[in-house]
């Protein structure tokens, strides 16, 4: 049986682990056997009786496990000291960060072993299951803002109180990625003034269906880039946009900064002039800190004061602050990922790398070392096409065009005004007479019933509810006219026709009223 085993993450202050006690149950469906390094899970609140109770094995110390696991799940990339450990036809799966760690992967290549980094699955629809980055990302957006508010010295909302007013807090968030939609939303519901920047414009309606502004800059350049990501900026439009950081730095109370490409430096976007010119009491949080920072006086790893009283945050270890949250959802991510490589549920690993999502992600297999990955065969999520501008009418083409419009139209109705009197005419020279009186009331009635039913108001009911209840009036307006007959056949019907309608009405205008009520506020 296939084990697959998670050991205790040795870099400082990382309290995340890569298995979860319901990771595991889902894990142990697919066929395998887990393993856990006994008190891996503590900081993130999972015990080793909650995994033995999910029918975890808990291994004494790291080197049992790795010795004993045919699939190791880590958080962090391999440490040296765990590098060692790597045997041959042993998965690694973790955080690997490529471009960064060349060494790792080539000492994965040698020892034989086949590593999976959670940071390389490509970004396509199907994978977004395990798109890890995601995953964190989202976490560290939301705990930015709860950091923002922890160092912030006011509230979020506005106030009145019996002691005074309190203005909301406005938050500037950079970026538009998932961080930053998480800090978005995240603001916005604590009840901020919340504007948001990013390069690409197509997340405008993003921005602003969250209830927050959008910062559009006037520049004629698109700043997308592959795989959902923004793409550098050129000098032109980085000058453009901070003179427009400059102008919000005057205003705001709190930065959060996202703006970052994986595998390139963070670029500096927030300056040492902008935050002199914050108020005292300002927040900045820099979630790019790992890769030096969008603020030019973030401090890796540090929370910093300046002078004129502006707080910079540079952690690193946003979802480490939320271990719990960040683990299980880590944990599902890997699942995933082990969902795919088990397609037949039975514990047996089938490493295909003609799938786009498993060869991206893989950067040693088979003693080789396999990144960079090829681009896969499934796009990435690509910007929406810029629409071409359609010239706006002069007043002359509009009249001309109105009047094209209807002429065309005129046309149209006198062509089937035309046939329908040829097939009358036809229909009149073989039919009986008495037919074609009945026939004649019948078209005009079906005239008249869709002029009255497509002209009701739906002012007190819904669309639907409108033309039921006027094809009902129809109905009823019928049966009166036919109930003084002397045959007491057609009297009883037109009774119950109109019984049957008037349920139809009375009943449509109580649905309607409790279909409104549902959007009236208590």
């Amino acid at each position: 049986m296939t084990i697959i085993g998670a050991p205790k993450e040795i870099v400082k202050d990382e309290s995340r682990v890569a298995m979860t006690p319901q990771s595991a149950v889902d894990l142990q469906k697919l066929g395998f056997d887990c393993m856990i390094q006994s008190g891996a899970g503590k900081a993130a609140r999972f015990s080793d009786k909650d995994y033995r109770d999910a029918g975890v094995t808990v291994a004494k110390t790291a080197a049992e496990l790795w010795e004993k696991a045919d699939v190791v799940a880590k958080v962090r990339p391999p440490q040296p000291a765990e590098a060692k450990k790597m045997r041959k036809d042993q998965t690694v799966i973790s955080f690997v960060y490529p471009s960064d760690n060349k060494t790792l992967m080539a000492n994965a290549a040698k020892a034989g072993s086949t590593m999976i980094a959670m940071d390389m699955v490509p970004r396509i629809s199907r994978a977004q299951k395990m798109d890890a980055l995601s995953s964190m990302a989202n976490i560290a957006g939301y705990r930015a803002v709860i950091e923002a508010g922890n160092n912030f010295g006011r509230f979020f909302t506005g106030q009145v109180t019996a002691a005074g007013k309190v203005p909301p807090a406005k938050v500037l968030v950079i970026g538009a990625g998932v961080a930053g939609l998480a800090a978005i939303g995240t603001a916005q519901s604590l009840g901020a003034i919340v504007r948001a920047f990013d390069v690409r414009p197509e997340v405008a309606e993003q921005i602003e269906s969250m209830g927050a502004e959008f910062l559009l800059l006037d520049f004629e350049e698109s700043g997308s880039g592959d795989g959902g990501y923004a793409a550098p900026s050129s000098p032109e439009f980085r000058e453009k946009q901070l003179e427009l950081f400059a102008e919000q730095a005057k205003d705001v109370d709190i930065v959060i900064t996202t703006a970052l490409i994986p595998g390139r430096d963070a670029p500096i976007l927030w300056t040492a002039d902008m935050v002199a010119a914050m108020k005292p009491g300002s927040v900045i949080v820099d979630l790019a800190a790992e890769r030096g920072g969008n603020c030019e006086l973030t401090v890796k790893d540090e929370k910093i004061e300046t002078k004129n009283g502006v707080t910079v945050v540079g952690y690193t270890d946003f979802p480490s602050r939320m271990a719990t949250q960040s683990s299980n959802l880590y944990a599902t991510n890997i699942r995933h990922m082990m969902t795919d490589l088990t397609p037949e549920k039975d514990g047996v690993i089938v490493h295909n790398m003609e799938d786009d999502v498993i060869r991206g992600a893989t950067v040693a297999h088979a003693k080789k070392v396999t990144f960079p990955p090829p681009p896969p065969k499934i796009a990435a999520i690509a910007a929406a096409p810029k629409k071409e501008k359609v010239p706006e009418l002069t007043p002359e083409q509009k009249r001309a065009a109105e009047t094209a419009a209807f002429k065309a139209e005129t046309k149209n109705q006198v062509t089937l005004i035309a046939v329908g009197a040829a097939l009358l005419l036809a229909v009149g020279l073989v039919a009986p007479a008495s037919f074609m009186q009945h026939f004649i009331v019948f078209v005009l009635s079906v005239f008249i019933g869709f002029q009255v039913i497509w002209n009701v108001s739906h002012s007190l009911h819904t669309p639907l509810m409108a033309v039921t209840n006027a094809i009902s009036s129809i109905i009823i307006l019928g049966a009166v006219m036919q109930i003084g007959s002397g045959s007491w056949l057609v009297i009883v019907l037109s009774a119950l026709a109109v019984f049957m309608a008037g349920i139809n009405i009375f009943g449509g205008f109580l649905v309607t009223r409790r279909m409104l009520a549902m959007f009236q506020k208590s």
